[in-house]
């Protein structure tokens, strides 16, 4: 070689890649050595420019210098924050091929960004998103940030923009954001995309809520601007006196708030308001709770009958897992840090089961399962993929509530989030379904359809954003950090006015004190004795069942056995 050129070199299975100039200096097991023009050197198991050759021959025209050591491959260390202590399913860092799966997922949050409003398209180049979906973006951002895919400066760059685009939307009525904003513009809409209201989702500003607590608590320079997107908001009609969640709709007649949320994402999204200091004691209990058996698990599903209450109670795995990577499946009021117990035991107990039934009925019908809420080409465009719906197990449903067998589908985002979760050779399994599923320049597809109809070509933000908080929670644990012990502008602003009390914002300025005539509080049943937990080792933490020692070893039910059956026709005896 008459000019200096770069070889590309990594060992298999690093977390980043190397370019060492050959004309200049080459990594060798000796001390400096001068290696003649015309004589080869031989490199053995590396990766070249992506692929896995056994051995490469470098040979030059000129004079090599060989130079002896040793050559420490490039980390990512966003400091503290990575010093991860050991939580629940997969830990350490990530390999080179999951690397390059979070960079994938990221691409979709740059090809589908709008500059105008820092805003990403929720499906696509469709210039539409939900306030779940913005939760699912900040989500990809922390992860982007922490796992070394972009640096600080676009880090801030993005958050700041986004945040100022947040905290000047137009409000549903003026009191909290509309369900549906143009994302190049900005602007409210409804589902056709053109300017005007369709109500508040009570779930999605809940999922919301928990991100901004997370960009809040991991970097308090943002604080501030976090701070003042919830300031604006009016939450008198969304918090109910009994601490249950109201959603509004928008109705030719006016509008109507309706309680909001069934098990599984009701007490997830609550969560996201007692983040903030809201009493929703009520939304995240479970009851009325019933239970499925399905595959010897008993499925918890919510009690309210659909027939009754025109509300669908969908079994899903997303919930319960956003809850296991983001929160740990712990209380919002827990800041002990022990990512290796449960507080909320019973959501972890839970989340155990809807884990295992999907194991189970793999081993029992040889169909890889991981069932999630998704997006499907063409019409109906939406799918809830349930584990147990209406009265019916593995129960595919549109938003009419229309049977479509033929859109079940190993979600992608569940069956990441669940090999983040449960370290198992069935997650294993799941994980190789859907690695390899993406477009290096658009992200990764929704998923697989069960049938063997192909992947389901569309990338969706959420998709993509549960992915990087996956990837993100095998390296650090559950994601949010309880790091920010600032004084918080959420909790001084408007202290002494009536401003407050007029949004009904909590008061954490404000200390109740109680009377002696109050009667004693009563005390309330737990969701599932200590004797029910079987996926999971109750333990008592200050008065309330948390959970830990969950299983991981495999569940296996007996194989299935053939049905006996009379044949149908006698065979006529052979005539000699």
């Amino acid at each position: 070689m008459k000019t200096a050129q770069k070889l590309t070199v990594a060992v298999a299975g690093a977390f980043m890649l190397a370019a060492i100039p050959v004309s200049a200096q080459l990594e060798a097991p000796q001390n400096a050595a001068s290696i003649e023009a015309g004589t080869p050197v031989i490199l053995q198991s590396v990766i070249l420019d992506g692929a896995a050759p056994h051995e490469v021959t470098i040979q030059s025209e000129t004079a090599l210098t060989i130079q002896a050591g040793s050559m420490e491959m490039p980390t990512c260390d966003r400091g503290l924050l990575r010093q991860a202590r050991s939580h629940f399913g997969r830990n350490g860092a990530l390999t080179a091929r999951e690397y390059e799966m979070a960079e994938t997922a990221w691409t979709y949050f740059e090809r589908f960004y709008q500059e105008e409003t820092g805003m990403v398209n929720a499906v696509g180049s469709y210039p539409s998103t939900t306030m779940w979906d913005t939760a699912s973006y900040i989500s990809a951002l922390v992860a982007a940030f922490e796992l070394c895919i972009i640096d600080k400066r676009t880090f801030d760059a993005r958050a700041m923009k986004l945040m100022n685009t947040l905290r000047n939307l137009s409000l549903f009525q003026g009191e909290a954001p509309n369900k549906v904003y143009n994302t190049s513009t900005g602007e409210k809409v409804n589902y056709a995309n053109q300017p005007g209201e369709v109500g508040i989702s009570a779930l999605d500003l809940g999922r919301l809520l928990v991100w901004l607590r997370i960009l809040k608590e991991r970097y308090p320079h943002l604080a501030n601007s976090v701070d003042n997107v919830p300031m604006r908001w009016n939450f008198c009609n969304l918090i109910g006196d009994d601490g249950r969640m109201f959603g509004a709709l928008r109705r030719d007649d006016g509008t109507r708030y309706v309680q909001e949320g069934r098990l599984g994402y009701e007490e997830y999204a609550a969560k996201g308001f007692a983040l903030w200091g809201f009493n929703v004691e009520r939304a995240m209990r479970p009851q009325p709770l019933e239970y499925r058996t399905i595959y010897d698990v008993k499925v918890p599903y919510d009690g309210r009958d659909p027939r009754v209450f025109k509300n669908q109670n969908y079994v899903l795995t997303e919930g319960y897992i956003l809850d296991g990577l983001e929160l740990g499946w712990d209380m919002p009021t827990d800041q002990d840090g022990d990512n290796m117990v449960a507080s909320n035991g019973w959501r972890a107990e839970f989340a155990n089961r809807i884990y295992h039934v999907q194991q189970r009925r793999f081993e029992q019908t040889g169909i890889v399962t991981a069932r999630s809420e998704h997006q499907v080409e063409g019409s109906p465009y939406f799918v809830y993929d349930s584990i147990f719906a209406d009265g019916y197990d593995w129960n595919t449903l549109d938003p009419k509530g229309e049977y479509q067998p033929d859109r079940a589908a190993i979600a992608s985002k569940a069956a990441v989030g669940m090999w983040a979760l449960w370290e198992t050779d069935y997650t294993d399994l799941l994980f190789e379904t859907v690695a390899d599923l993406s477009d290096p320049e658009r992200g990764f597809y929704e998923g697989l359809y069960e049938n063997g109809n192909g992947y389901i070509p569309l990338q969706t933000a959420n998709n993509n954003g549960i992915i990087l908080a996956a990837l993100l929670y095998k390296v650090q644990g559950p994601i949010l950090q309880h790091l920010n012990n600032n004084m918080q502008v959420w909790e001084t602003a408007f202290a002494g006015t009536d401003i407050r009390d007029n949004k009904c914002h909590p008061n954490a300025m404000v200390e109740i004190v109680s009377c002696s005539a109050c009667q004693n509080a009563v005390d309330i049943a737990p969701v599932i004795p200590v004797e029910e937990f079987r996926y999971c080792r109750p333990v008592m933490i200050n008065g309330e069942i948390a959970a830990t020692d969950c299983q991981t070893e495999q569940h296996v039910l007996a194989a299935p056995e053939p049905r006996k059956v009379l044949q149908s026709a006698c065979v006529a005896p052979e005539v000699n």
